[in-house]
């Protein structure tokens, strides 16, 4: 007999709902607190102004500014009325991309249930077990059914989520900007509440109703758990291919505005970032709502949900499914909750325990985060494993099942977390202008834009090899404890701090638009100096934000793959038969065309923002001198209709992949198609995005002139700053379109295979069987 676990079925049942509920009131609560910044003026005190000289009228004291002479009331209508228009486009394109992803979305719910449920004929009795032999289990018609509805839930989820997301940052740009008039401390919190509203947002409600669908679809199922985790896997599904179409859209479109506004501000009119006479700074600044903010939010809802997903299905045929027990069976969802609790903690850290007076104490207040909630978590893994398991259990592995210890799986989830702070502190030296990396990169622009590049490229490509290394490590260590299911909550381990993740993360975006905010509406350039320390900060975490997509994406990929490999009824996938080895060789190649389809589309973009750009200062008077107003709206659209039309094919490539190979070629094909997805996808997508983080932080070295090295290669407007912002320019698609995009290809291929891999085992390989 084995030993149950300590904690009973009624308590687990109490703590996932409660750890939700507690993480979305505080996220509500940090939304309360930033709502207390007020971006509207204050009513004047009677013969006070708020900018007169020593400014201490103390009716006005809320909008004291530190330079004379500057309107205060002015400055906040303007600031009011920036956030206004980046808010109405961010929300304009999101439901124009969302009425796409929502027609796709019907297309494909209404394919999963025709392919799933035609298995048995669309009959509904009952079949029997795939895995449970002697046993009966519920129909394949009700299994179709249910994928479908899960499907439809976790699309939905995502989309909210990001959704959502974005109107948390655009709610809080220009708050910030205002606080940065107060100092760089009261900014940074803005920005950073700001940032864990959508991070506990997320994570909160992907958890709660992964929960709610688990018990909901089991009122139905009843003993029949392989089938009940089975349809849930469509959760994951829907989470990521939404993810897939935030992410391409999203970053097609910020990067067409990015790199028109650059080129032709920056490098051909010699006018700062951000400047209001540039006609793609708004666009600019949508998209970094639109692209960082709701693509990033679906991308790591996607990577909970299918990591979350993998561990249940590979659980369901294990010990745990096999006796029903509930509390060990609710292993992933008991990790997700403690890791909201344990970022919760985290957070305080930042916002009330220290506080940040300085520039140069923002990145380690970041920093800090990381570390503080993965020691936390570290002691919430170990308390999940001794309360939610029992002492010894059994894991399916390949037809067989293998003995393990609570323990073993504890390290399994932690080698996985701290996996993850391992990729972030690479990312982090290899993509701040803190470190030599950056500063060789900057260095190199001393003879042109062409050695730039050079040096760029060969730092991404250097950048792969320990985080490689770090994955490779977790993928042995959790395989050899716990098979299958230890790589699916390693995967977990790296995303169970995902709420301070997606909080440091967002905090980049908000910052960004602040100082675009502080420079549109013509605030000081000590003001601006101030948002762009916080921006620069940003950059860096939102490289490392990526370095944790990525390589919780390797892992779950990996997790999704075994359990597809199991329920397709492979045996063994050999790379030395020519159908394994073509899908492999078909496989590596498919995250280049993704690429080069994206980068292709980015550069298609911007070329009409170029034109439309040149053209407004050719053509519009009193346009530079700032007489006259620029037309933002036709680059808004520029930006939208671009980003609609050229996210379908990639997206298609990458959704369409699975059922035609699966289909046509049979299971084995399709498992080598993964694993060369797998294989290569990672190593382009981190060395993507570390080589553009790295050419950003070169440009934003040079411009701060912080030390002597920085200042004998500007000022802006150098040649030597001119080779920089080119190689920001290319970088830009690298770093926030292909690169970003790529982790969701090897997870959505992964996962897609795995919700058809009954309909591929029944009817797969048509043109083998023919041949």
């Amino acid at each position: 007999m084995v030993a149950a676990a300590i904690l009973p079925e009624l308590a687990t049942q109490l703590v996932v709902p409660v750890a939700a509920a507690v993480g979305i009131a505080f996220a509500v609560l940090q939304w309360v607190l930033v709502s207390k910044v007020k971006v509207a003026p204050e009513p004047r005190a009677e013969g006070g102004s708020a900018s007169a000289a020593g400014g201490k009228d103390g009716a006005t004291e809320y909008l004291i500014e530190e330079e004379e002479g500057l309107n205060d009331h002015n400055v906040v209508l303007k600031c009011a009325e920036i956030q206004t228009a980046i808010s109405e486009g961010a929300t304009s394109f999101l439901f124009t991309e969302y009425k796409y992803a929502g027609g796709f979305m019907t297309i494909f719910a209404v394919l999963i249930f025709v392919f799933l449920g035609s298995i048995e004929g669309f009959s509904t009795k009952s079949q029997p077990c795939h895995y449970s032999v002697g046993k009966t289990c519920k129909p394949a018609l009700a299994n179709a059914a249910f994928s479908t509805i899960a499907f439809v839930l976790g699309a939905v989820t995502s989309l909210v989520s990001g959704f959502l997301g974005m109107k948390i940052a655009t709610y809080a740009n220009a708050r910030t900007t205002l606080e940065a008039r107060k100092g760089v401390g009261k900014a940074f919190i803005t920005a950073f509440r700001s940032g864990a509203v959508m991070g506990f947002l997320l994570a909160a409600s992907g958890l709660f109703v992964l929960y709610v669908a688990i018990n909901l679809f089991g009122l139905y199922y009843g003993d029949d758990w392989e089938g009940l985790f089975e349809a849930i896997t469509g959760y994951g599904l829907g989470g990521s291919s939404m993810a897939l179409f935030g992410r391409v859209g999203g970053g097609i479109y910020t990067k067409a505005a990015d790199v028109g506004a650059d080129l032709v501000g920056k490098v051909e009119r010699n006018i700062p970032e951000d400047d209001p006479r540039n006609p793609a700074v708004i666009a600019d600044n949508v998209g970094d709502n639109v692209g960082d903010i709701a693509g990033m939010g679906s991308d790591l809802f996607g990577s909970y949900a299918e990591s979350s997903c993998a561990a249940l299905v590979v659980a369901s045929i294990s010990s745990f499914g096999i006796n029903h027990e509930f509390t060990p069976m609710m292993y992933p969802l008991l990790i997700s909750s403690v890791g909201i609790i344990a970022c919760l903690i985290t957070t305080l850290f930042a916002t009330d325990f220290f506080e940040v007076k300085e520039v140069d104490q923002i990145e380690p207040a970041l920093k800090r985060q990381l570390i503080i909630s993965t020691a936390v978590m570290t002691i919430g893994i170990a308390l999940v494993s001794w309360l939610g398991l029992p002492y010894t259990f059994t894991i399916f592995n390949f037809g067989a099942q293998k003995t393990v210890h609570s323990w073993q799986l504890f390290l399994c989830v932690a080698v996985g977390l701290w996996a993850g702070l391992v990729i972030g502190f690479i990312t982090e030296y290899y993509t701040s202008n803190a470190y030599s990396p950056v500063q060789d990169v900057a260095d190199s622009c001393r003879t042109g834009a062409a050695t730039n590049v050079i040096f760029g490229l060969a730092l991404g490509y250097k950048s792969v090899i320990i985080p490689i290394f770090a994955i490779a490590f977790s993928i042995f260590l959790s395989f050899s404890l716990a098979a299958m299911y230890g790589v699916a909550v390693a995967a977990l381990g790296m995303l169970s701090t995902i709420a301070t993740g997606l909080a440091i993360d967002a905090y980049g975006p908000i910052s960004d638009n602040a100082g675009g905010i502080a420079e549109m509406a013509g605030m000081s350039h000590r003001i601006r100096e101030r948002t762009d320390a916080l921006d620069a900060a940003g950059n860096t975490t939102a490289a490392i934000g990526k370095g944790f997509a990525i390589g919780s994406a390797a892992l779950v990929s990996l997790a999704l793959f075994g359990a597809f490999v199991s329920r397709a009824g492979i045996t063994t996938v050999d790379v030395l038969t020519p159908n394994v080895f073509i899908g492999l060789l078909v496989g590596a190649m498919l995250p280049y065309w993704f690429s080069a389809m994206t980068m292709k589309s980015v550069g298609s973009a911007a070329l009409k923002m170029v034109e439309e750009v040149r053209r407004q200062f050719n053509t519009i008077p009193g346009l530079m001198e700032g007489t006259a107003k620029p037309d933002y709206a036709t680059c808004v659209k520029i930006s939208t209709d671009a980003s609609i039309k050229e996210m379908i094919p990639p997206g298609a490539l990458v959704m369409l992949t699975p059922l035609i190979v699966g289909t046509l070629f049979g299971v084995e094909t399709l498992s080598g198609v993964l694993a060369g997805a797998l294989v290569s996808g990672v190593q382009i997508a981190i060395s993507a995005s570390n080589t553009g983080g790295a050419w950003d932080n070169a440009k934003k070295y040079i411009e701060a002139g912080a030390s002597e090295h920085a200042k004998s290669l500007g000022p802006k407007g150098s040649d030597c700053h001119k080779a920089a912002v080119i190689g920001d320019t290319i970088g830009d698609p690298l770093k926030d379109t292909s690169g970003p995009s790529l982790n969701i290809l090897i997870k959505l291929m992964a996962v897609e295979s795995l919700v058809f891999a009954p309909f591929f085992a029944t009817y797969g390989g048509i043109l083998f069987k023919i041949l």
